[in-house]
């Protein structure tokens, strides 16, 4: 490969290139790793749904101590609502209920603002269509929050979500 200059300066740029995106992708790894840190999901266990009828399914979330993220109605419109989305199948959504929400004043707002701090429980009511497939299945989602301390906000994210199903 030394015998041809410009081979050789094109596999240096290659693997400049692969290094640069594997460093990159390592930041990414890191920022999502650390965001998650802040806040965990779980699923509060298998549902057992009837065809034609309703199901309520719950998931547990915990913000580390020293963090909080805004409510699902927060009392300002620059600030980022938490946000659960299902996919719309093999359920449909009727409700999602969340909890009351916390109002507390930071270091960085003039006034309270409508938080979740510690544990919390999100309930989603769904509708299970008369013609659903019967048997096992996952209830999928999105959950969207922003996780700040006292005295900063970390960028938005994004975490998928799953309940286990069980349609009679």
């Amino acid at each position: 490969m030394h015998s041809n200059p410009s081979a050789w300066a094109a596999w240096r740029r290659l693997c400049w290139a692969a290094s640069l995106v594997c460093w990159a992708g390592g930041l990414a790894a890191v920022s999502a790793f650390a965001q998650n840190e802040q806040l965990t999901v779980a699923s509060g266990g298998k549902v057992v749904a009837k065809r034609g009828e309703t199901a309520v399914a719950t998931l547990r979330i915990t913000v580390k101590p020293g963090f909080h993220v805004n409510s699902n109605t927060p009392n300002e419109d620059y600030l980022i609502p938490l946000r659960l989305t299902w996919d719309p199948k093999p359920l449909s959504v009727d409700a999602v209920k969340f909890p009351t929400p916390k109002q507390d004043k930071f270091e960085f707002s003039e006034k309270a603002l409508s938080v979740y701090e510690g544990d919390f429980v999100i309930e989603t009511k769904f509708k299970v269509p008369a013609d659903a497939t019967t048997g096992m299945g996952l209830a999928s989602g999105k959950l969207r929050y922003q996780a700040c301390s006292n005295t900063a906000c970390y960028p938005p994210k994004t975490v998928p979500v799953s309940i286990p199903l069980d349609i009679r």
